[in-house]
């Protein structure tokens, strides 16, 4: 080997053999430090270049996976109400069959009256407090002062921003019990009429108040017993439909739920799938940064 007075070989190798221990140890201290292989596009321009994308991907996803969120809120919110407002009806309905016991007598015709009316209002605050955020699915329109401002809900469902919208629940209810769409809840279900968005109704439509008490109303005047019987009817048509809603309501929520898990599932494999590309083996990484000290 030969021997230089002007350069020292030895000296060099070692030189860049310590610059280059030196520069692994930095990489696997900042590795151990910050968990990732991968830190910025010089490391691994390819990788980072990829997880940088799935990152998107991943941001896109968890958007998706809110909008679902609140959907499934709102539609659990709806179908809470419109469980309840079916226990009402019920009431209703037991309220409407004691009227038949009570055909001759004018107070207690009265007295039944207001109770049928006091249902009126339960239902129609029920259907007005199943509001999110402005949404209602209940409601009979937008314009009842009180804050509902759509009768539909459109929620994102797709990363590439598809959409799905929820319409509300009166052209349902609607065909069912074959009235119009009304103002509010109680006259969709055909139970009140005339009555204005926002405000309590102040009569039903089975009996009317009049001083000495109450009697039928309308077409359930003419014919007393009959009356009764299309009474009871109407009110079995309002609990049908009420209970079509809780049905879609349900198909929906279940739609929604399997959509979120799947989103949830999709999230957590791009998240796996990014870490795999940059994240650091820290047993590996601490074993070398022990190895280099």
């Amino acid at each position: 080997m030969s021997l230089s007075i002007n350069t020292n070989t030895s000296s060099m190798v070692a030189l860049e053999t310590l610059n280059t221990t030196q520069s692994e140890l930095a990489k696997t201290e900042n590795a151990v430090s910050t968990g990732k292989k991968v830190a910025n596009a010089s490391d691994n321009p390819a990788a980072f270049g990829i997880s940088a994308q799935i990152g998107g991907d991943i941001s896109g996803q968890n958007a998706v996976n809110d909008g679902l969120s609140y959907a499934s809120q709102i539609v659990s919110a709806t179908n809470s109400a419109a469980n309840s407002i079916i226990k009402v009806l019920q009431d209703v309905q037991n309220a409407v069959t004691t009227v038949g016991n009570n055909l001759g007598s004018t107070t207690s015709l009265g007295q039944l009256d207001k109770e049928i009316t006091g249902y009126m209002k339960s239902i129609d605050t029920i259907a007005r407090n199943a509001t999110t955020k402005g949404i209602n699915l209940l409601s009979g329109g937008t314009s009842d002062g009180l804050g509902i401002t759509s009768n539909s809900l459109t929620f994102v469902s797709g990363v590439q921003g598809d959409t799905q919208t929820l319409s509300g629940y009166g052209t349902l209810i609607a065909a069912t019990t074959g009235v119009s769409q009304g103002a509010t809840l109680t006259e969709l279900l055909g139970l009140t009429a005339g009555g204005s968005a926002g405000a309590d109704p102040t009569s039903n439509v089975f009996l009317t108040s009049s001083a000495t008490g109450a009697s039928f109303a309308g077409s359930y005047a003419s014919d007393p017993k009959q009356g009764v019987v299309k009474m009871i009817s109407q009110v079995q048509k309002a609990i049908e439909a009420m209970t079509n809603v809780t049905s879609d309501l349900g198909s929906n929520q279940k739609l929604i739920d399997s959509m979120s898990d799947y989103g949830q599932k999709s999230a957590d494999s791009l998240t796996a799938a990014s870490g795999a590309l940059t994240d650091a083996d820290m047993s590996a990484e601490s074993a070398k940064l022990t190895s280099l000290q």
